[in-house]
């Protein structure tokens, strides 16, 4: 997999729902890597902006070069920068640097109204502007870069179009995305007069030789918006790191966004973050820990407890076991491993590759060692083969092979395989308990102790971890 670093030049957000803090759940979830530079502290919340405390630019100077120095940047993205003396330094770096994906988001003001840069440092923002790979302003962002006052309504998303153009002139950015969330519009893309009339939010692409490309979302009627600037410039960063075109990465973090505003969380008292993570399958365990989780539930651990600590394996362990008893055990063992070699045939006849196959085959040849085993060690308590066969299998034994051949009939290949595997597991997690209760006062008369040794072996472990690895890999993808 590419690397994917990103290295994010903003402000932290207090709140968590802008700033620093909103970009790097942004790029962890589109799967890239995030590198932070402070531009400043705030405190803030959903409500306003309270105080900004800027980093000096000595210091953000030494984030940087920590940045590139050591791990590599191949997109950046900015954000709030605060002063003239940050902006001056931030593009002297990138034009140092030669980064060719740079993603502005030019942070002046907050969705509350709150001043995030001082006027003077405004003009300062051409330079960097022409370093951008794509600029994304929001409508009074777009009018103060390009000096336009209130006497030049937007009431068309055509007046939109030729804002995004002329920024792309006058500017000097690749791309510009002019966004229309402050400005929704009706569906025949004329602005919305009523909060009835509100129907879509436009966003206009505009690139080199004239090329325009409307992206389009319904309107929402939503309070949580905080910090959606910062979202959707992070989902281009992003986007732009795994390998799209500029149009495709605008128009697939634009779709994020929206998403985004209608999971939100609904936090705060103003204006709420968005639900970043809207796409994640939330795990109760940690990857490579499926089964621990499982054998933990309440609902599964009495069960877990009494099938791998029975009465008969107690016995079985400290050696008190009947003789009869265990000559019975040995003669279903051997009539259920024959069912359970079938079952595992069916495993790779419901295989698609020839890796799921081969692993089919090999638990089938185990199956066929295990049993040469048997036999020999079966044969140590007076049992042949022709005794075996011509036993009758238990229900017990039945009942269990029987399900597995019938969902070896009836199910997927995975289906398969989760049922072949309480069996599997469980007789080495059986053994091992009886190995530890049992292995320091287990004598050399003990009867079945070459039992639980042939469960505890490095062999069988090899066998138990390979059935894990195959059904729950450590990078195993969830989906919903």
């Amino acid at each position: 997999m590419e690397s994917r670093r990103i290295l994010v030049i903003a402000g932290s957000d207090s709140s968590g729902g802008a700033g620093l803090e909103a970009d790097q759940k942004v790029i962890a979830a589109h799967g890239c890597y995030a590198m932070t530079a402070t531009t400043a502290l705030t405190a803030q919340n959903t409500l306003g902006v309270y105080g900004i405390h800027p980093v000096p630019t000595g210091f953000l100077k030494k984030q940087l070069d920590a940045c590139f120095d050591d791990i590599g940047v191949d997109v950046v993205k900015t954000g709030m920068l605060t002063s003239a003396a940050t902006i001056e330094l931030v593009a002297r770096t990138l034009e140092e640097r030669a980064v060719k994906r740079v993603v502005v988001d030019p942070v002046m003001v907050a969705t509350t109204g709150a001043v995030l840069m001082p006027p003077e440092a405004v003009a300062d923002y051409c330079r960097l502007a022409r370093q951008a790979y794509i600029l994304t302003p929001n409508l009074p962002e777009l009018k103060l870069l390009l000096g336009i006052g209130e006497d030049d309504p937007i009431k068309t998303v055509a007046d939109l179009e030729r804002l995004a153009r002329q920024a792309c002139d006058q500017l000097g950015s690749t791309w510009v995305l002019a966004k229309g969330g402050h400005i929704p519009f009706r569906n025949d893309y004329t602005m919305a007069s009523t909060n009835e009339d509100r129907e879509i939010i436009v966003n206009v692409l505009a690139g080199p030789d004239g090329q325009l490309l409307r992206i389009l979302s319904p309107y929402q009627d939503s309070k949580n918006t905080h910090g959606t600037g910062c979202s959707l410039a992070s989902a281009i960063a992003s986007n732009l790191a795994k390998g799209l075109e500029v149009k495709d990465a605008a128009q697939m973090a634009c779709h994020y966004v929206e998403a985004a505003i209608r999971h939100a969380p609904n936090l705060g008292k103003g204006h709420g973050p968005l639900g970043h993570f809207h796409s994640f399958l939330s795990l109760p365990f940690s990857r490579g820990h499926f089964l621990d989780y499982v054998l933990q539930r309440p609902d599964v651990a009495a069960l877990w407890h009494r099938y791998t600590q029975h009465p008969f394996l107690e016995a079985l362990g400290a050696g008190t076991l009947p003789r009869a008893s265990f000559q019975g055990y040995l003669i279903q063992d051997y009539l259920y491993l024959t069912q359970f070699a079938r079952t595992a045939a069916l495993a790779a006849y419901k295989s698609k590759n020839m890796d799921d196959i081969i692993n089919a085959t090999s638990m089938v040849n185990g199956v066929a060692h295990e049993m040469e085993l048997h036999i020999k060690f079966c044969a140590e308590f007076g049992v042949t083969v022709k005794d075996m066969e011509k036993s009758e299998e238990k229900i017990a034994s039945i009942a269990y092979s029987r399900y597995l051949l019938d969902v070896g009939q009836s199910e997927d290949w995975f289906g398969l395989q989760v049922a072949l595997t309480p069996c599997i597991l469980g007789y080495g997690a059986a053994a091992r308990a009886l190995h530890q209760r049992h292995a320091a006062t287990k004598d050399d008369t003990h009867p079945y102790w070459k039992w639980v040794e042939n469960y505890t072996n490095d062999e069988y472990a090899v066998v138990a971890q390979n059935t894990k690895g195959k059904l729950f890999p450590h990078n195993m993808q969830m989906e919903e």
